[in-house]
C-alpha cells in the first residue's frame, strides 16, 4: 500500500442472518461489528463507520480507538488517507407468506437491499477509480457484499426478501466483470446460517453461543473478508460461501 493510511468504509455494522428477527442498517454487534475493530483496525486500517443510529457508531468509534485503531468518516480527505476496501452489510429482512406481503414491504426490501446498494457501489466505485494499484495485490479497492442463503434460494416465507438478495448477487457479478479490468476487486460473500450477535446470543442462550459447530463466528466472517481483500490479482474469489459445520444445505 501506498503511505497514505488506508481506509475500510463499513455500512450496516450489524446484520443477522436468521429467520425470526428482520433487521435494517445494524445497531453495532454483528458482522459489521466485528469486521471494523476486531479485524481491518488491527491490521492497520482506519475505519469509517455508517449504521442506524448515532450510538452504535459512538461505542464502536469507542471501541476502534481504545483497542489501538483508528476511526475516520468516509470521506476523509486525501492525501492521508484512501480508502480501499468498502463492505456492504446492510440488509432489510420481511419474512411473511406472499399474500401477507405489502407493497410497502416490497419497497422497504428493495430499497435498503438493491437501491442503497447502487448507491454505495457508485460512491466506492468512484473513491477506488482515483487509486494507484496498490502492491502486493495489484487492486486499486475491494468491494465485499454480504449476501445470506435467500441470495441463492428462495423459500416459502422469503418472496420478498430473496428478490433483494438475488438483486444482490446480481449486482455484484456485474459490477465484477465490469471492473475487474480495472484493477477493482468485487466479491459476494454468502452467509449461509445464523450468526452470533448479541442478539442471538440472548435468543437462543449460552450453549448455542458455545457451540461453533451451530452458528457463525462474526470473527471468522471478519477473516474471510480480510482473505478477500489480501488476495492478489492472480487468483480472484467473486463468491464465497460461508456456515457452520453443521448447517443443512
Amino acid at each position: 500500500m501506498s503511505s497514505a493510511k488506508p481506509v475500510l468504509v463499513v455500512i450496516g455494522t450489524a446484520i443477522s442472518l436468521t429467520c425470526i428477527l428482520p433487521v435494517g442498517l445494524g445497531n453495532g454487534s454483528g458482522t459489521g461489528a466485528s469486521t471494523a475493530w476486531t479485524t481491518f483496525a488491527k491490521q492497520g486500517y482506519s475505519v469509517a463507520l455508517i449504521a442506524r443510529g448515532a450510538s452504535a457508531v459512538t461505542e464502536l468509534a469507542k471501541e476502534i480507538n481504545s483497542s489501538g485503531g483508528h476511526r475516520s468518516r468516509p470521506n476523509s480527505p486525501k492525501p492521508q488517507y484512501v480508502v480501499r476496501v468498502a463492505v456492504f452489510n446492510a440488509g432489510h429482512g420481511v419474512w411473511k407468506s406472499f399474500l401477507d406481503i405489502t407493497p410497502q414491504d416490497v419497497q422497504d426490501v428493495l430499497q435498503v437491499t438493491v437501491a442503497a446498494a447502487f448507491s454505495f457501489a457508485r460512491g466506492a466505485i468512484l473513491a477506488f477509480k482515483e487509486n494507484d494499484i496498490a502492491e502486493p495485490n495489484g487492486k486499486r479497492g475491494t468491494f465485499i457484499i454480504t449476501g445470506a442463503t435467500a441470495s441463492i434460494r428462495g423459500n416459502v416465507t422469503t418472496s420478498a426478501f430473496a428478490a433483494g438478495k438475488f438483486g444482490l448477487r446480481a449486482l455484484s457479478q456485474s459490477l465484477a466483470k465490469e471492473f475487474g479490468k480495472e484493477n477493482i476487486h468485487v466479491a459476494h460473500a454468502i452467509i449461509d446460517g445464523i450468526i452470533l450477535t448479541g442478539r442471538q446470543r440472548e435468543l437462543k442462550g449460552e450453549e448455542f453461543a458455545q457451540n461453533q459447530d451451530v452458528r457463525l463466528s462474526p470473527d471468522s466472517i471478519a477473516s474471510s473478508y480480510l482473505y478477500l481483500v489480501n488476495q492478489d490479482r492472480s487468483a480472484w474469489t467473486w463468491e464465497l460461501d460461508l456456515r457452520p459445520a453443521h448447517e443443512k444445505w
